[in-house]
C-alpha cells in the first residue's frame, strides 16, 4: 500500500477520533449540547468506515449513509454485518437536529445520545481492530 494511501486512511481515522472526542465534550455537564453531539457520533462512524473502505481500495462514497458504508465494508469483511443496526440508528443523525427546519424535533434525549455514542464507539473500535496491525 502506498504511503499516500496510508496517510489518507490515518487521516480518516484521526478525524473519526476527533469526532468522538467532540461528541463526548459536547455532551458533558453542566450544559450538554446533545443535538450537536449526536451529529458527531454519526460523523465519527462514517469517517472510520470510509477509512476502512479506502484502506481496501474502495472509492470513498460521497454519502452520509452509514448503513450503505457498512454494507460495502461487509462485502470485504463479513463481520461488519453485526454493525448494520448501529449504522441504521446513526445514519439519520447526519442531518437530524442540524437544521432549523427540524427544530420542532427538539434535542435528542440523553439515552438516545448515549446509544449513538455506544454505536459509534463500537464501529470505530471494530475498524481499528481490523486495521491496527496494518497501519
Amino acid at each position: 500500500m502506498s504511503e499516500v494511501r496510508i496517510r489518507l486512511v490515518r487521516g480518516w481515522l484521526s478525524k473519526s477520533d476527533n469526532d468522538l472526542q467532540t461528541a463526548r465534550k459536547l455532551a458533558a455537564p453542566p450544559d450538554p449540547i446533545l443535538d450537536t453531539a449526536i451529529y458527531h457520533c454519526q460523523q465519527s462512524a462514517e469517517k472510520a468506515l470510509k477509512g476502512f473502505l479506502l484502506f481496501n481500495h474502495v472509492d470513498v462514497l460521497r454519502t452520509h449513509d452509514a448503513r450503505a458504508l457498512v454494507t460495502l465494508a461487509a462485502q470485504i469483511q463479513p463481520g461488519f454485518s453485526q454493525w448494520l443496526t448501529a449504522a441504521e440508528t446513526l445514519s439519520p443523525y447526519a442531518t437530524a437536529f442540524r437544521y432549523p427546519v427540524e427544530m420542532d424535533a427538539g434535542a435528542p434525549a440523553q439515552e438516545e445520545f448515549e446509544q449513538a455514542l455506544r454505536d459509534a464507539e463500537g464501529i470505530c473500535q471494530y475498524v481499528i481492530s481490523l486495521l491496527a496491525g496494518e497501519l
